[in-house]
């Protein structure tokens, strides 16, 4: 039997186990929010913050809003695509919560 890895598959779970990545995406489940905000809640530096997020809007998965405020507001969110993974990330806590130490 050919056991084989779906390069979808792999390509998916790249994405995910890079550093911060869930964190993002699990962070931006509650709504848009702001760089700062984001960075303040997940401890994350201001330059992988920036890194992290600016992959994530290359794959589809968060869109960055820019309102012409002033000063000018900037948010974040998930797209469609990012929403999709909420299900995952909620059996994942659902995982921790059961199955790991504080």
């Amino acid at each position: 039997m050919d056991k084989t890895i779906c390069p979808r598959f792999e390509k998916a779970m790249n994405l995910l186990s890079q550093r911060w990545i869930g964190l993002i995406i699990y962070q931006l489940l509650s709504g848009p929010q702001r760089f700062c905000h984001i960075e303040a809640a997940i401890g994350v530096s201001g330059k992988v913050l920036s890194e992290r997020l600016k992959d994530l809007e290359n794959e589809g998965i968060v869109e960055r809003n820019i309102y012409p405020e002033t000063p000018v507001r900037i948010e974040y969110s998930l797209t469609e695509k990012g929403l999709a993974f909420e299900s995952i990330l909620r059996d994942i806590e659902h995982w921790s919560q059961s199955w790991l130490e504080a």
